[in-house]
């Protein structure tokens, strides 16, 4: 017993922030456009994090992207800016869409 509730709690420590930014994302509206794993109006998460894979600003690149909008960088539909999101979430949502593999 003492096992599975070792296993169940520290199951929860690493899956609570995914769940956590997933919802997050959920309620910014960003799964409106994006998934994880397929291409939606804008790229799949694991697209975005594979291209921006190793780069030091990424986190802070995309943050911006997702405040002020963008375009260019996956085709001719721009990415709108997103004014209910704060730099404190945009940089945890840039963290989290980067985890993604």
């Amino acid at each position: 017993m003492k096992r599975t509730l070792i296993t169940l709690a520290l199951s929860l420590s690493v899956a609570g922030p995914a769940m956590a930014d997933l919802a997050l994302a959920t309620a910014k509206s960003c799964m409106a456009c994006h998934a994880m794993d397929k291409k939606v109006v804008g790229p799949s998460y694991k697209e975005v994090a594979a291209k921006y894979a190793g780069q030091k600003d990424a986190v802070d690149k995309l943050a911006g992207k997702i405040m002020k909008g963008g375009g260019g960088v996956w085709g001719p539909v721009p990415m709108p800016a997103n004014a209910q999101v704060n730099e404190a979430d945009a940089k945890k949502l840039a963290a989290w869409v980067l985890s993604v593999k």
